[in-house]
């Protein structure tokens, strides 16, 4: 059951994260790239809503539905090439952040993604695990397909 309205309760806070989604749209992170952070972070986080709106929009963006089903256990597949296990990686770290980010994982992003391509795949990441919070503490739910 959902909440409260954040965009009607707090308007300044919610175009404030608009704001930032903006942002992240304006930089060179592809839109694959993009999805595969949000579902990624949302399936750790347990936000059922945005897994619904990620997945069906890596859909749109020609995400495949084997690649979409194996994200969870992306370490066990072939599916994923190096820049996106990377990225995947430092999603998890960022994510669970409690655990901290191991100098590996880092380190293996920056070589891999490089300085600046890193910055803004760690802001996506931020951004994502901000929307989750949101989703989760106003019980956001996702419609039923038909």
């Amino acid at each position: 059951m959902e909440r409260l309205k954040m965009d009607k309760v707090e308007p300044a806070g919610y175009r404030a994260l608009i704001m930032l989604e903006k942002y992240i749209e304006s930089t060179p992170i592809s839109r694959k790239h993009r999805e595969l952070i949000k579902i990624r972070a949302s399936q750790i986080n347990g936000c059922a809503f945005c897994i619904d709106m990620h997945t069906r929009d890596a859909r749109k963006e020609g995400e495949t539905e084997q690649r979409i089903y194996a994200l969870n256990a992306w370490r066990d597949t072939p599916f994923f090439d190096e820049q996106e296990q990377a990225i995947l990686a430092i999603t998890e770290q960022v994510t669970l952040i409690s655990n901290h980010v191991k100098d590996e994982v880092y380190n293996k992003a920056a070589e891999v993604l490089g300085e600046s391509y890193l910055a803004q795949v760690i802001m996506a990441v931020i951004i994502i695990n901000s929307w989750n919070r949101l989703a989760i503490t106003t019980g956001l739910q996702p419609q039923l397909a038909v």
